[in-house]
């Protein structure tokens, strides 16, 4: 698959998942399965099946590829940046450590890395959805209405 084609396709899942479900828990699920398939990608190498680990390698690398590409800078600003260059470092990091001595070290720190960040996007679906419950309520209704 070229690069454009698995560019297309990184991008077409996350739309879809955008689409189907809740954006937060489309970010979570994306996460979910690039954790998935780098795991996937570093068993597969272990196991002396390398067209496979390489195919879940760009499979996990084209959803965090397809996370990137799809930040909405001009309301996320720093925010959007910094999870730009982390998207991207990740990727860095996967594909310099495939098929290298201590790539099973490597690897468990990306996928420990990329753990924490879905982790935390958890932690914003679930506060997320609590600050609309609270914001429901007449008060806290006029208050955000008002700039407060």
């Amino acid at each position: 698959m070229t690069q454009n084609a698995t560019a297309y396709h990184a991008n077409n899942a996350y739309r879809s998942a955008a689409v189907a479900v809740p954006p937060l828990k489309a970010v979570v699920m994306l996460c979910d399965g690039a954790i998935t398939l780098l795991q996937k990608a570093l068993d597969a190498h272990e196991a002396k099946r390398f067209e496979e680990g390489h195919a879940c390698l760009t499979r996990a690398t084209a959803i965090l590829r397809g996370l990137s590409h799809n930040l909405d800078f001009t309301r996320g600003g720093a925010v959007a940046d910094r999870l730009f260059r982390t998207y991207n470092a990740l990727i860095m990091a996967c594909l310099r450590s495939y098929g290298r001595p201590g790539a099973r070290e490597n690897f468990r720190r990306i996928i420990a890395s990329l753990t924490e960040l879905r982790d935390a996007w958890k932690f914003v679906d679930a506060t997320a959805g609590k600050a609309k419950t609270f914001d429901k309520t007449p008060g806290k209704a006029l208050e955000s209405a008002a700039g407060r």
